[in-house]
């Protein structure tokens, strides 16, 4: 530390600037003094040229340090060979990347190839099975069912109800006041040709199998809960909760109907 004597008459101000940075204070240039400053191989620091003191009248008095001892850490492990040397001009800089994007590349594009070959047999592992899919429609001749009754028949694992109605029939179901109903819905909007009356066999509250031609309504019971279905296939008396559902079908000709 510098130390310079005060009076009352003068006062001494000790800064210490590097680089020929010169302090805010008006200095007497004669009174530049040059102070040694030392340092370290190992610590770097900003300093480029001696350190030197100035002594300025009407101020106070300081002294500047600055940190010689401070140890800069290496990155030199974490540097490729062409990098170590900082002063030195790299040219094989990009041959890294090249490397890299190279090797990344490669795999993303092999985890495609392999993706591409196993999603379509897992895919195909969990379809249904051939029988499955081929009852996925059914054809049925109509002209073998008799006017008055019902031929059970299966589609995709279920019992297929397909009743062939009497004008009596049709006329007794289409006057069904849809008030007394659990489960509203007109005969017509249940089918498309009124003869035919085509649900699925499975009885909506539990799961079980109805019998065709019985019941008070003289449409189908389900003998496990007492559930009544009239010939409309809806719920007129019973736990059963809706109507025997409709599947979907047309009619390409007019004995013939396709179900699914």
């Amino acid at each position: 530390m510098i130390s310079v004597p005060k009076s009352a008459a003068l006062r001494a101000s000790v800064n210490i600037f590097y680089n020929s940075v010169l302090p805010a204070a008006p200095v007497a240039k004669d009174k530049l003094t040059a102070i040694p400053v030392s340092t370290t191989r190992n610590a770097p620091s900003l300093q480029k040229k001696p350190a030197a003191a100035t002594v300025g009248i009407y101020a106070k008095s300081q002294v500047r340090y600055y940190h010689s001892d401070i140890k800069v850490p290496s990155f030199d492990t974490y540097r490729t060979k062409e990098n170590v040397d900082n002063k030195k001009k790299n040219e094989g800089v990009y041959s890294g990347r090249v490397f890299t994007y190279m090797v990344i590349g490669g795999g993303a594009a092999g985890t495609v190839h392999l993706a591409s070959q196993a999603i379509p047999g897992y895919l195909s592992y969990l379809a249904s099975a051939k029988d499955v899919l081929a009852l996925a429609k059914v054809e049925i001749k109509l002209s073998q069912i008799p006017e008055g009754k019902s031929m059970v028949f299966k589609w995709r694992g279920k019992p297929l109800f397909i009743r062939h109605r009497t004008a009596d029939e049709i006329e007794t179901e289409s006057n069904v006041n849809l008030a007394e109903l659990r489960d509203p819905q007109h005969d017509t909007d249940r089918v498309q040709n009124p003869k035919w009356m085509i649900v699925i066999g499975v009885c909506t509250h539990l799961g079980c199998v109805p019998v065709a031609d019985a019941g008070d309504f003289g449409g189908y019971y389900c003998p496990c809960h007492g559930s009544h279905y009239d010939a409309s296939g809806r719920i007129r008396k019973g736990p059963a909760p809706l109507n025997l559902e409709v599947p979907p079908y047309t009619f390409p000709e007019d004995d013939l109907v396709v179900v699914g």
